[in-house]
């Protein structure tokens, strides 16, 4: 009896963990509307992006966005692919807080790419994968 319960919680487990990684990514109203402070267009801020990006994103998401790094495989959350018509249809401020911010598994980069230009740079550089 007490291997059954043990085996049902797991399973509960599993089943509540699973729903958690493919749930709506829910973004605050003050990220929505949020506004970058650099120029997005500006080729020196994509190439700063770019470089963040060799460092901290594509691992998992690849080099050119696609979800297809070399450790996507081993995670059990989708990738999304950043060229898709979903992926950028997203406002800045959506993107800034699913980078930055994090959840599951995709980490928090807030401590780890701590200045706003940076920050912002590295957006600029995922609007330029569509």
């Amino acid at each position: 009896m007490k291997n059954l319960m043990l085996i049902l919680f797991a399973i509960l487990f599993i089943t509540v963990a699973s729903m958690a990684q493919t749930a709506k990514w829910e973004v605050p109203a003050k990220y929505q509307t949020m506004k970058s402070t650099v120029n997005m267009a500006d080729k020196a801020v994509i190439a700063n992006g770019k470089e963040l990006w060799a460092k901290h994103c594509k691992s998992c998401h690849g080099s050119t966005g696609l979800g297809d790094g070399p450790k996507a495989a081993m995670l059990k959350t989708p990738m999304n692919k950043f060229n898709s018509k979903e992926f950028q249809a997203q406002s800045d401020g959506a993107i800034y807080y699913k980078t930055f911010i994090g959840r599951n598994e995709m980490p928090a980069f807030e401590k780890k790419i701590p200045t706003a230009s940076d920050q912002w740079a590295l957006v600029a550089y995922m609007r330029s994968l569509k």
